[in-house]
């Protein structure tokens, strides 16, 4: 399983690679959880369909290291929703038409 997305210490890393796909420039991401899904639903704050269909929070991507990996601090996001917090690489599924990342927690 590739480890372009997981979960330490209650942020959400996202890998270089994916970031530049989906975010290129853009700093700051709508983020929203569907409890429903048990899903993470994370776009650029550029998609504006996005605050149409949800009320999702805005969060800055965190630049990590030289390469460009960003991780979003979600402690929140698991905490009000009773989420395991436990660092693991998780399963997510890329839209690209809509530049969405859906992520299993």
């Amino acid at each position: 399983m590739s480890e372009k997305v997981s979960l330490k210490s209650s942020h959400i890393y996202l890998d270089s690679e994916l970031v530049e796909s989906i975010f290129q420039n853009i700093h700051y991401a709508y983020v929203t959880y569907v409890k429903a899904q048990k899903r993470l639903l994370i776009t650029p704050v550029s998609s504006q369909w996005f605050v149409k269909m949800y009320e999702p929070t805005q969060f800055l991507l965190k630049a990590r290291n030289l390469k460009g990996d960003r991780t979003l601090a979600i402690r929140e996001i698991l905490i009000d929703n009773d989420l395991d917090m436990t660092d693991r690489i998780l399963n997510y599924e890329v839209i690209e038409k809509t530049n969405l990342i859906k992520v299993t927690l």
